[in-house]
C-alpha cells in the first residue's frame, strides 16, 4: 500500500512538472536563455530603436554602432564593391526599348569611371580576367576564334575590330548582355567589369582612357599567346 501511494505521488508530480513546463508561455518560471526566448527581430538596415531585451543585455555591436543593425564588415573580409562604383538598381526584367536605348547611350562613354593613375595597373588586370572569363569564346587574340569556336560548340563571334564599340558599350554588355552573351555581372564586379572593358579597347581597338582622361594605349602585355595574323586583329 505504502510503494502505491508513492508511485502515484510519484507520478502526479512529475505530470506537475510537465503541465507547468508546457503552461502558458508569456510568463514563464524559468527560462535559461532569455534572447532566444523573447527574440526582437531586426529589418536589414534598418536602426534598432527598441531595447534588444527587457534583460540589459543588448547586443554590443549594435550599441556601438549607435543601434544600426547593418554592422561593418569583419575584420579580414574583402569588399565586393571595393572600387566603390554605384550602379543603376539592376532588378527586374528591362524592355527591348530601355535595353536597346541603354545600349546606344552607353556607346556615348568613351572613358571608364576608375582612377587615371592606375591605368596601366587596370588595363593589365583587365588582360587577366579577360582570359579567364572572355577569351574561349571571343579569343586571346579578340578575333572571336575561342576554343569554344574553334570546336565547332559555338559559332558567330565577331571580332572586336569589325564592331563599333567604346568601353562604355563593352561594360554595358558585360553587365547586362547581349544577342547570345548573358550577364557577367554575377562573375566580375562592377570595377572589374571596367577592367575588362579598358583592356579589349586597348588591346583590339588603339586606345583606352580612364577618369574623363584622353585615349592613350597603354603598354602592356600581349593580347595573348596566339599572335594576329593579319593587321585587322589588332586594330
Amino acid at each position: 500500500m505504502k510503494r502505491n501511494i508513492l508511485k502515484i505521488t510519484a507520478i502526479f508530480g512529475l505530470a506537475t512538472v510537465v503541465l507547468n513546463s508546457c503552461g502558458p508561455k508569456d510568463n514563464p518560471p524559468l527560462v535559461y536563455f532569455p534572447d532566444m526566448y523573447f527574440p526582437v527581430a531586426y529589418d536589414p538596415l534598418q536602426k534598432a530603436e527598441d531595447a534588444y531585451s527587457k534583460h540589459e543585455n543588448e547586443i554590443p555591436a549594435f550599441v556601438k554602432n549607435n543601434g544600426a543593425t547593418g554592422l561593418i564588415p569583419v575584420d579580414g573580409t574583402v569588399a565586393h564593391n571595393l572600387d566603390g562604383i554605384v550602379e543603376a538598381n539592376m532588378a527586374g526584367r528591362m524592355t527591348m526599348e530601355e535595353y536597346n536605348s541603354g545600349y546606344d547611350a552607353s556607346k556615348g562613354i568613351t572613358s571608364a569611371p576608375l582612377t587615371a593613375a592606375n591605368l596601366t595597373k587596370d588595363v593589365e588586370k583587365g588582360k587577366i580576367l579577360y582570359d579567364r572569363t572572355c577569351a574561349n569564346c571571343h579569343g586571346t587574340g579578340g578575333d572571336g576564334q575561342g576554343s569554344i569556336v574553334v570546336s565547332g560548340a559555338y559559332l558567330g563571334v565577331p571580332k572586336f575590330a569589325d564592331r563599333e564599340i567604346t568601353v562604355g558599350s563593352v561594360h554595358y554588355v558585360l553587365t547586362h548582355g547581349r544577342n547570345a552573351m548573358g550577364s557577367y555581372a554575377g562573375q566580375l564586379t562592377p570595377g572589374d567589369r571596367w577592367r575588362v572593358a579598358m583592356y579589349v579597347m586597348n588591346a583590339f581597338k588603339g586606345g583606352v582612357s580612364a577618369g574623363g582622361g584622353s585615349s592613350s594605349s597603354v603598354p602592356a602585355a600581349p593580347a595573348g599567346n596566339v599572335a594576329p595574323t593579319d593587321s585587322t586583329a589588332t586594330n
